[in-house]
């Protein structure tokens, strides 16, 4: 680099910085604007966010074919589809959302009301990763935007083409004081954190989640972490294989296994591993193609984002080939044109990495268990995952699984179906995220539950406590309060 080219760089990144101190200061003046609109306003800014996205559909579709080779019907199940979906459920309940809740008040308080107000947390920032750049992206600004907050988002480097098109909606639909978008590398993210946001909302990797915490708590600054780890499916014997085997195939393979929620590994009875392996592999050539120059030709397989991440999931796969496990299925790799192909894994030696790592690829490693209790305490003796994917018949099977691990949501009898439901909370737990999004549970992560209590006027019953307490009256409050507290 000439000494004009860095001069240039030096100037060009003075710029970039003062843009987001610019940007973030005129959001902090802007806060309390935005926090008294009404539920009308904010339905009018989703609505206009709704038909952008919309209008936009090819271009949003090409950006997405460009930096993931993602197919149009991939795009609108699970980007374009998802993301109007999580904008009309909102828009048809924010208002209800948005309603102060009373509750009760003890009888030290008596005469008092008390209610409950949901208030926006202010300045968030939004760090949001390329896998799923749309929906990851614009479904938590939905929420943000619901509950009154200033916003400035930060999309992955790694999927460029729908970062810019992701900037272009925004810019289109929001002034900046209200919510802004910049592009850029890991500096970008990192000059951002700096900044004494109010809220940070991350989705990503466990260990980027660690660092993205520790940024936050310089500020005391709230956290929703949106992370991952290893979502086990559990086959029980009462299971329908076929079923069984079409979902995890489908589910494995959708983005390239480079989804959160995606099945890592499948724990199967050792009498049904053969019959379960055959099935899964079967679907896998049903759905992309009998060889692998067909499923590589196929527009329904996505690639893997980059070169370094293509060189970490082939060492997952190489690693557990080196140490004798059973390639039952693809194996087969082209680095030029970032694909894996499909492929599913036998007989892994528990000493291999893929049982360590989360995959994020389309690996699949099948193993088997001899008792209900064992399949759990492998489950258990990792960290707790985001997703759990149970197959089965029985009900019993399915209580004691639920009742025995811990984590984020579950499926019974299919892959990954819970994260479209907008009823439900999405989130992990510990090392696969903390707090939850989607619906009203995003609405409420954005907010601020704030307590107000009204005193009575007339007749405040605290005023007979107030000191000194030796009164024959206080006594005898306080002997009657002791028993309803």
């Amino acid at each position: 680099m000439t000494m004009a080219e860095a001069a240039f760089s030096t100037i060009e990144q003075t710029v970039q910085t003062t843009d987001y101190q610019e940007v973030f200061n005129l959001q902090l003046k802007h806060q309390y604007v935005l926090a008294r609109t009404k539920a009308a306003e904010r339905k009018e800014k989703l609505q206009r966010l709704h038909d952008t996205i919309l209008r936009d559909r090819k271009e949003i579709e090409a950006a997405l074919w460009q930096d993931l080779h993602k197919s149009p019907t991939e795009t609108v199940i699970s980007e374009i589809g998802a993301v109007c979906g999580e904008i009309r459920h909102t828009m048809r309940n924010l208002s209800s959302w948005m309603q102060s809740k009373q509750v009760s008040t003890p009888l030290l308080a008596f005469g008092s009301s008390s209610e409950i107000r949901y208030e926006p947390k202010g300045v968030c920032l939004m760090l949001s990763p390329w896998n799923f750049p749309f929906n990851l992206t614009l479904v938590p600004l939905v929420s943000a935007v619901a509950a009154g907050n200033c916003v400035i988002i930060k999309p992955s480097e790694f999927a460029p083409k729908s970062a810019a098109m992701m900037k272009k909606i925004v810019e289109e639909c929001f002034p900046p004081e209200e919510v802004s978008l910049f592009e850029g590398d890991v500096s970008v993210a990192k000059a951002l954190l700096e900044l004494p946001f109010q809220h940070v909302f991350f989705t990503g990797s466990p260990q980027i989640g660690k660092s993205v915490m520790q940024a936050a708590a310089q500020h005391l600054a709230s956290v929703t972490l949106e992370l991952g780890g290893k979502s086990p499916v559990i086959i029980d014997e009462s299971a329908d294989l076929d079923v069984a085997a079409a979902k995890v195939a489908w589910v494995k393979c959708m983005n390239a296994g480079q989804l959160c929620t995606a099945p890592d590994y499948v724990l199967v009875p050792e009498h049904l591993h053969d019959r379960f392996v055959e099935k899964v592999t079967a679907c896998i050539r049903r759905f992309y193609g009998e060889t692998m120059e067909a499923r590589r030709a196929s527009p329904d397989l996505c690639r893997i984002i980059h070169e370094r991440h293509f060189d970490r999931v082939k060492a997952l796969l190489d690693d557990a080939a080196q140490r004798d496990a059973t390639v039952a299925f693809g194996g087969q790799t082209v680095r030029a044109d970032k694909y894996i192909d499909p492929t599913v894994l036998t007989r892994v030696p528990d000493d291999a990495r893929i049982w360590e790592e989360e995959i994020f690829g389309p690996l699949l490693p099948v193993r088997t268990y001899r008792s209900l209790e064992e399949a759990i305490q492998y489950v258990n003796d990792k960290p707790k995952a985001l997703a759990l994917y149970i197959f089965s018949r029985k009900n019993k099977h399915t209580e004691t699984i639920l009742r025995e691990t811990r984590g984020g949501g579950v499926t019974v009898n299919d892959c990954s179906t819970h994260f479209y439901n907008l009823e439900l909370p999405f989130g992990g737990a510990n090392n696969s995220g903390m707090g939850k999004c989607h619906g009203e549970f995003g609405f409420r992560e954005f907010s601020n539950a704030r307590a107000v209590l009204r005193q009575a006027r007339l007749f405040p019953t605290t005023n007979l406590l107030l000191p000194p307490y030796g009164s024959r009256i206080a006594k005898v409050i306080l002997e009657a309060l002791a028993k309803w507290f």
